[in-house]
Protein backbone atom coordinates (compact mmCIF):
# COMPACT_ATOMS: atom_id res chain seq x y z
CA UNK A 1 0.00 0.00 0.00
CA UNK A 2 1.58 3.30 -1.13
CA UNK A 3 1.41 6.60 1.61
CA UNK A 4 -1.25 8.56 1.50
CA UNK A 5 -0.07 11.99 1.99
CA UNK A 6 -2.17 15.07 2.77
CA UNK A 7 -1.25 18.97 2.68
CA UNK A 8 -3.76 20.90 4.85
CA UNK A 9 -3.33 24.86 4.92
CA UNK A 10 -4.63 27.75 6.05
CA UNK A 11 -4.37 30.83 4.36
CA UNK A 12 -5.82 34.66 4.62
CA UNK A 13 -3.75 36.56 1.67
CA UNK A 14 -3.37 33.55 -0.36
CA UNK A 15 0.24 33.18 0.31
CA UNK A 16 0.47 29.96 2.18
CA UNK A 17 -2.13 28.65 -0.33
CA UNK A 18 0.38 29.51 -3.28
CA UNK A 19 3.02 27.62 -1.37
CA UNK A 20 0.74 24.95 -0.72
CA UNK A 21 -0.47 24.31 -4.42
CA UNK A 22 3.51 24.21 -5.36
CA UNK A 23 4.18 21.16 -2.69
CA UNK A 24 1.46 19.81 -3.98
CA UNK A 25 3.31 19.99 -7.21
CA UNK A 26 6.31 18.56 -6.04
CA UNK A 27 4.43 15.61 -4.33
CA UNK A 28 3.25 15.04 -8.16
CA UNK A 29 6.47 15.39 -9.48
CA UNK A 30 7.84 12.99 -7.56
CA UNK A 31 5.23 10.71 -8.32
CA UNK A 32 2.86 10.24 -5.37
CA UNK A 33 -1.05 11.14 -4.94
CA UNK A 34 -1.64 13.90 -2.73
CA UNK A 35 -4.69 14.99 -1.54
CA UNK A 36 -5.17 19.06 -0.82
CA UNK A 37 -7.32 20.71 1.68
CA UNK A 38 -8.13 24.02 3.30
CA UNK A 39 -8.08 23.14 7.22
CA UNK A 40 -12.07 24.48 7.70
CA UNK A 41 -12.56 21.69 4.93
CA UNK A 42 -10.96 18.59 6.24
CA UNK A 43 -13.33 16.08 7.62
CA UNK A 44 -11.39 13.28 7.23
CA UNK A 45 -9.58 10.96 9.57
CA UNK A 46 -5.29 12.06 10.18
CA UNK A 47 -5.05 8.23 10.77
CA UNK A 48 -5.72 7.56 7.61
CA UNK A 49 -2.28 9.64 6.67
CA UNK A 50 1.28 8.21 6.70
CA UNK A 51 2.41 11.18 5.43
CA UNK A 52 1.13 15.69 6.12
CA UNK A 53 1.97 18.71 4.88
CA UNK A 54 1.10 21.53 7.33
CA UNK A 55 1.12 25.39 6.39
CA UNK A 56 0.27 28.01 8.08
CA UNK A 57 0.94 31.46 8.28
CA UNK A 58 2.55 33.42 11.41
CA UNK A 59 0.02 35.89 12.47
CA UNK A 60 0.37 38.58 15.37
CA UNK A 61 3.50 37.92 17.54
CA UNK A 62 4.32 34.78 15.47
CA UNK A 63 1.57 32.56 15.90
CA UNK A 64 -0.23 29.86 14.11
CA UNK A 65 -3.77 31.19 13.16
CA UNK A 66 -5.92 30.90 16.28
CA UNK A 67 -9.57 30.43 15.32
CA UNK A 68 -9.15 27.51 12.74
CA UNK A 69 -5.29 26.45 12.70
CA UNK A 70 -4.59 25.91 15.86
CA UNK A 71 -7.57 24.10 16.80
CA UNK A 72 -7.41 21.85 14.27
CA UNK A 73 -3.56 21.62 14.78
CA UNK A 74 -4.51 20.64 18.61
CA UNK A 75 -7.08 18.52 17.73
CA UNK A 76 -4.39 16.33 15.28
CA UNK A 77 -1.05 16.67 17.49
CA UNK A 78 -1.44 13.29 19.88
CA UNK A 79 -1.99 11.39 16.39
CA UNK A 80 1.46 12.80 14.75
CA UNK A 81 3.86 10.11 16.24
CA UNK A 82 5.16 7.96 13.98
CA UNK A 83 3.76 10.53 10.65
CA UNK A 84 6.47 12.24 8.35
CA UNK A 85 5.75 15.86 8.42
CA UNK A 86 6.62 19.15 6.12
CA UNK A 87 5.79 22.37 7.57
CA UNK A 88 5.42 25.26 6.00
CA UNK A 89 4.08 29.10 5.68
CA UNK A 90 4.25 32.95 5.22
CA UNK A 91 5.40 35.95 7.19
CA UNK A 92 5.46 39.77 7.22
CA UNK A 93 8.55 40.28 9.90
CA UNK A 94 9.97 39.15 12.79
CA UNK A 95 12.60 35.92 12.50
CA UNK A 96 10.67 32.81 12.01
CA UNK A 97 10.25 32.34 15.73
CA UNK A 98 6.72 30.49 15.03
CA UNK A 99 8.00 28.13 12.86
CA UNK A 100 10.55 27.03 15.53
CA UNK A 101 8.26 26.66 18.17
CA UNK A 102 5.93 24.50 15.82
CA UNK A 103 8.79 22.46 14.51
CA UNK A 104 9.71 21.82 18.20
CA UNK A 105 5.96 21.06 18.97
CA UNK A 106 5.41 18.89 15.66
CA UNK A 107 8.85 16.69 17.05
CA UNK A 108 7.79 16.41 20.72
CA UNK A 109 4.62 14.96 19.60
CA UNK A 110 6.33 12.26 18.00
CA UNK A 111 6.51 12.89 14.44
CA UNK A 112 9.52 13.21 12.18
CA UNK A 113 10.29 16.19 10.38
CA UNK A 114 11.36 15.45 6.48
CA UNK A 115 12.95 18.79 6.62
CA UNK A 116 13.12 22.29 8.23
CA UNK A 117 10.20 24.57 8.53
CA UNK A 118 10.14 26.72 4.85
CA UNK A 119 9.30 30.04 5.59
CA UNK A 120 8.87 32.61 2.53
CA UNK A 121 8.53 36.21 3.38
CA UNK A 122 4.88 37.66 2.24
CA UNK A 123 4.20 36.54 -1.72
CA UNK A 124 6.13 34.13 -2.44
CA UNK A 125 8.64 34.31 -5.35
CA UNK A 126 9.72 31.99 -8.24
CA UNK A 127 12.46 31.07 -5.80
CA UNK A 128 10.25 30.68 -2.83
CA UNK A 129 7.81 28.24 -4.90
CA UNK A 130 10.44 26.41 -6.38
CA UNK A 131 11.82 26.24 -2.61
CA UNK A 132 7.84 24.54 -1.77
CA UNK A 133 8.00 22.51 -5.15
CA UNK A 134 11.86 20.94 -3.70
CA UNK A 135 9.52 20.33 -0.08
CA UNK A 136 7.21 18.45 -1.69
CA UNK A 137 9.12 15.68 -3.76
CA UNK A 138 11.21 15.17 -0.39
CA UNK A 139 7.75 15.00 1.85
CA UNK A 140 7.25 12.10 -1.06
CA UNK A 141 10.26 10.43 -1.33
CA UNK A 142 10.74 10.11 2.72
Amino acid sequence: MSDKIAIIYWSGTGNTEAMAKSVQKGIENAGASVELFLVSSFSGNIDDYSKLALGCPAMGSENLEESEFQPFYDSIKSKLSGKKVALFGSYDWGDGEWMRIWQEDVSSAGASLVKDGLIVNLTPDDNGLNQCVELGKTLAKA
